[in-house]
């Protein structure tokens, strides 16, 4: 099976915001904790944003994103580069949004690409605000 290329704690993660400001309920770092009671929560605003800078280069073969169900994205879009490079797109992913109440989870496989930055760019948002909610982002791959 594959591996975790990286973790919250090792992996530099910026996002486009954060609700409020409050960082320290709705931080990017809940995304990485594996608990089931916290989450990112993003500001309003179109095209919220997350990207990974590995701390070592890496082959990704697969992505798992856990939304809130009403605050998940009907399109993401993948971009990723090596270090020093532009980035450019990989792939769209079309996660479902299963209803407003639950949590939705998505598994999706990645033509397997070498990279040392992944953005993920969460567009056409179910919530009429633009608001994103992730309890959980993993990336599987392997450290080269």
């Amino acid at each position: 099976s594959p591996s975790r290329p990286r973790d919250g704690g090792t992996c530099p993660c910026r996002v486009s915001s954060v609700l409020n400001r409050d960082v320290k309920q709705f931080g990017k770092k809940h995304m990485f904790d594996a608990s089931e009671e916290t989450c990112w929560n993003s500001d309003q605003g179109t095209c919220q944003w997350v990207t990974l800078d590995f701390p070592r280069t890496v082959k990704v073969s697969q992505l798992h994103i856990q939304f809130q169900g009403g605050f998940s994205s009907r399109l993401c879009t993948l971009e990723g580069c090596r270090a020093g490079e532009e980035l450019a797109k990989i792939s769209d992913l079309y996660p479902e949004d299963i209803n407003a109440m639950q949590i939705s989870f998505a598994a999706f496989q990645v033509e397997e690409t070498v990279l040392d930055k992944l953005k993920i760019t969460f567009e056409n948002g179910t919530d009429f605000f633009g608001r994103i909610v992730v309890y959980h982002l993993g990336v599987l791959g392997e450290r080269l």
